[in-house]
């Protein structure tokens, strides 16, 4: 696992404060290092499928972690696509936020 999977599965644990994410599967593909799944049990590294799979570099990834990237913005600008359940990636961006 790259040290940018196990400082992503970390912060994300983190921000949802010990609890998991309800309502399915997410799945976060950080270009280049792997990706971190998200469900009700919380964040871990992992490549199963997810309800949403959500794609981008590591720059945004960690900048959208940080709150110096907004995640619709991200999208609309094309550095983050979704894939799949479109109202779970904007659930997941509430947590995020």
């Amino acid at each position: 696992m790259s040290a940018v999977i196990e400082q992503a599965v970390t912060a994300l644990n983190e921000k949802m404060g010990g609890a998991g994410f309800d309502g399915g599967t997410a799945k976060f593909e950080i270009q280049g290092e792997g990706a971190v799944l998200i469900d009700a049990d919380g964040a871990r590294a992992g490549e199963e499928e997810a309800d949403v799979t959500l794609s981008a570099d590591v720059d945004t990834f960690q900048g959208i972690l940080e709150g110096d990237v907004n995640p619709t913005t991200a999208f609309m600008t094309g550095k983050l696509s979704v894939d799949g359940d479109m109202g779970l990636a904007m659930k997941l961006a509430g947590v995020l936020g």
